[in-house]
């Protein structure tokens, strides 16, 4: 910090001595003058930047008006101890509800409808791996993770009346709790969830993203710029929490999951970064042959490694019902089904990766790409596209994450049930930072990445598939990352104003790719009724904004199509952005549109019907007509929507924190945390920042301390 200070101090005397020769010319007239101004401006210049380069002498957090708490530690156990006080505040009932989850005695503190995550939390062995992740700590690193803990139970004891009873029960928090929820998000809801592995799909959206990195020579301003846009439901383990944390050898913003003690997604003055989720294949189901009380592994049969664990559940009279549980393993994993004389083992990867929040919190220290790197290369994170920009005008794409190094098979094949009675399938190690798809500084000057692989992160192709294993990762291009990727190739200079204006676009890249056919094929094969849906559909603008009439209808009509049969010309990764095309059998879409018209006219009235009208924001008793739409649909405002009443539907999940961010000097951003900073009951921070999110705008990141107590709403000083 001191250098870039000093670095910053000859910058101003340059742009006061506009050149050599005049700077000598004035030298020499009036050497003892000049000198007393450059000491006097240095005194200035460092005087005035005390608040940056000095260490707090106290610790405290300012909260803005949006409720971001901005923490200022004396030190980093103390920046921790204040982040744990913060995250109680605005989200305390949640995350101690999380931590109890993590536990694994949900159901012993609230009852039945959580034993079957008592079951998953346990079977996966979480919270013994936890304790034994927190011995592996560094002294420094564990002694932050109990300062975490300790500023989560310091606040309860000065605030426990503003903490729901219920869930009170589970505190003391201690470190370990901490580690024990990292796993349960982590390894055991992002890499893998009971749902994936009992081959369930469910009918939300889990995890997706946005990321953009934008090199200067694609930038209208010669900065760097960066935009980070997670699209997680709007609840649960996945909530975001905003915040800035400033301490000795960091100053840090961005966000964290609730109960995560660092930055997940962060920026600092020299650099950020942003993750997606990747097409990143961290788990194996192994299918085993019994055989009497073991299961048969290389021509021999093995036993299962058996354990009997104690699960209490509340009653409703307040009294604990005690079960066993018994979990068995083998050499793959624990088992998580058995039926027909066969069983079904996890094997799951990062277990043997205690390092991952020391990894985040070096990441948000770094100052420059070559520090950065050295700190992924660490790769004790699991998986997580991470998306890269610097002050120094670098741009990064890596598809980081543990990849198992398997002896066979492609991507699909190891999706698929893996036999379990051979080691030749037994995957024992993961690949190196340098075998992972990466690129720095493409000559197209923009990276993106939309959950697609890592070969359609920019264009010309700067990572090619034919390059890495064929299991690292699948081909393919949906049409959200391919409006993504429209978006940045045709505009050969970028302003932070127009990225921000590019990730609010609701149009869809499928409509501009299909109604070329669809709307001839009605006026040609159509009644009355798929006329007037063909008109209706060529008059709308093609995009999902509140006031969009015919996205209602397209969008039915796309719900009740089988795309993977829809297209004459399927996706071809030779033409990866215009592909597919094509209605490969006119009548039938036309005579699928004729009976979503019916319907859509039915329940609303009109086949043009405003989006806005059916689709609504609803988070807490904020309730607005929503704009965005479903990644599918080729929107890269993502948002999902779950059934509501009278055919309408409510946001759920997509389009959560959003920052964009410009390394200039000083660094620009602007943010958004679509459903408020907090959750805590009777907060003013549940859900107040929708209506932004419903006009498309995103609110200035205040960094500065003057800006921040400008805008300051509270202060609590430790």
């Amino acid at each position: 910090m001191f250098i870039n200070r000093v670095q910053l101090i000859f910058l101003e005397i340059f742009h006061v001595f506009r050149s050599k020769r005049h700077a000598l010319r004035i030298f020499k007239r009036k050497p003892f003058a000049v000198l007393l101004f450059i000491v006097g401006l240095i005194f200035a210049l460092v005087v005035g930047s005390q608040s940056l380069s000095s260490p707090p002498k106290s610790t405290e957090i300012l909260w803005d008006t949006y409720g971001i708490p901005h923490i200022y530690g004396k030190d980093t156990r103390s920046a921790f101890q204040a982040f744990g006080w913060a995250q109680m505040q605005s989200h305390g009932n949640l995350l101690l509800r999380l931590y109890g989850q993590a536990r694994g005695r949900a159901a012993e503190y609230w009852g039945e409808k959580y034993l079957e995550s008592d079951k998953w939390v346990l079977t996966m062995g979480v919270p013994e791996r936890a304790d034994s992740w927190y011995s592996a700590q560094s002294p420094a690193f564990r002694s932050y993770l109990d300062a975490f803990a300790s500023g989560i139970n310091t606040y309860v004891k000065e605030h426990g009346d503003l903490i729901d009873d219920s869930v009170e029960g589970v505190l003391p928090v201690k470190g370990e709790d901490v580690l024990a929820h990292l796993q349960r998000v982590l390894n055991f809801t992002f890499v893998v969830d009971p749902e994936k592995v009992a081959g369930v799909s469910s009918q939300e959206p889990k995890a997706g993203s946005n990321g953009w990195a934008i090199a200067p020579k694609h930038s209208a301003n010669g900065h760097a710029m960066l935009l980070a846009n997670p699209h997680l439901p709007w609840s649960d383990l996945y909530l975001w929490y905003e915040a800035q944390i400033t301490a000795p050898g960091i100053d840090a913003y961005g966000a964290s999951l609730v109960g995560i003690p660092v930055l997940n997604i962060a920026f600092n003055d020299n650099l950020g970064w942003t993750h997606t989720v990747n097409t990143h294949d961290g788990w194996d189901a192994y299918e085993l042959k019994l055989t009497g009380d073991g299961y048969r592994f290389d021509g021999k049969v093995r036993p299962f490694e058996t354990k009997t664990l104690s699960l209490k559940v509340k009653q409703k009279d307040g009294t604990l019902l005690e079960q066993p549980l018994v979990v068995k393993s083998s050499v793959h994993g624990p088992i998580v089904s058995q039926k027909d004389g066969k069983a079904i083992a996890l094997r799951v990867v990062g277990l043997d990766r205690p390092g991952v929040l020391e990894q985040w919190w070096d990441m948000a220290r770094s100052q420059n790409l070559t520090q950065f790197q050295k700190v992924l290369e660490r790769l004790q994170l699991p998986m997580f596209t991470v998306m890269y920009a610097d002050r120094e005008g670098h741009i990064m794409h890596l598809f980081n994450g543990q990849v198992p190094v398997r002896e066979q098979g492609d991507f699909k094949y190891w999706e698929g049930m893996i036999p379990g009675d051979t080691s030749k399938t037994l995957w024992t190690k993961i690949h190196p930072y340098k075998d992972l798809p990466r690129v720095i500084d493409p000559a197209s000057g923009w990276l993106q990445n939309a959950n697609d692989p890592p070969w359609t992160t920019t264009f010309p192709q700067a990572i090619k598939a034919n390059n890495y294993p064929p299991y690292m990762a699948p081909r393919f291009m949906d049409f959200r990352a391919q409006r993504s990727a429209r978006m940045l190739a045709e505009d050969d200079k970028i302003s932070l104003d127009e990225m921000i204006r590019y990730k609010h676009s609701t149009r869809m890249e499928l409509a501009d790719r299909i109604l070329d056919d669809l709307i001839p094929a009605a006026k040609q094969y159509g009644q009355e009724l798929a006329k007037r849906a063909a008109s209706v559909l060529e008059a709308w603008d093609r995009q999902a904004n509140a006031d969009s009439r015919g996205a209602v209808l397209f969008a039915s009509w796309v719900e009740a199509m089988d795309l993977d049969k829809a297209f004459s010309k399927p996706w071809n990764e030779k033409s990866p952005r215009t592909t597919p095309d094509g209605l490969i059998n006119p009548k039938n879409a036309v005579a699928t549109l004729e009976t979503v018209a019916a319907k859509v006219e039915k329940t609303y009235g009109a086949l043009d019907v405003p989006w806005g009208e059916v689709f609504r924001l609803k988070y807490s008793n904020v309730d607005l007509p929503a704009n965005g739409g479903d990644g599918e649909l080729g929107i890269f405002r993502a948002l999902y929507f779950a059934p509501s009443e009278n055919g309408r539907f409510q946001s759920v999940a997509g389009d959560s924190y959003v920052a964009a961010i410009e390394f200039s000097n000083p660094v620009k951003a602007m943010a958004l945390t679509s459903y408020g900073n907090a959750t805590q009951p009777g907060s003013s921070h549940v859900g107040e920042q929708l209506p932004m999110f419903a006009k498309k705008q995103l609110r200035p990141v205040w960094r500065d301390r003057a800006i921040i107590k400008a805008h300051l709403a509270e202060r609590k000083a430790f």
